[in-house]
């Protein structure tokens, strides 16, 4: 892997490294790990929670979410005519 820095990305690693007396690589993989720790902490969205579920069922109508509202309009209508 490669990593492209601006000049003045460099020289700051560069100081970074010489005052932790350490290599430039050290440095930066050093900020990596803590990026990837950071992220790793941060609470997952609901969607990714379920993201592999999603798509996974099988057996039901294709258009089910596109006639959600009308499935739900009918059963509106029919349990309002049995409270009659």
């Amino acid at each position: 892997m490669s990593v492209r820095l601006t000049k003045d990305e460099k020289r700051i690693v560069r100081q970074i490294a010489r005052r932790q007396k350490s290599t430039v690589s050290h440095v930066i993989r050093s900020a990596v790990s803590n990026v990837v720790q950071s992220e790793e902490k941060k609470p997952l969205r609901p969607y990714d929670r379920i993201a592999d579920l999603i798509g996974s069922v099988a057996g039901l109508p294709p258009d089910l979410s596109a006639t959600t509202g009308q499935q739900l309009a009918e059963l509106m209508q029919e349990k309002a005519g049995k409270r009659k």
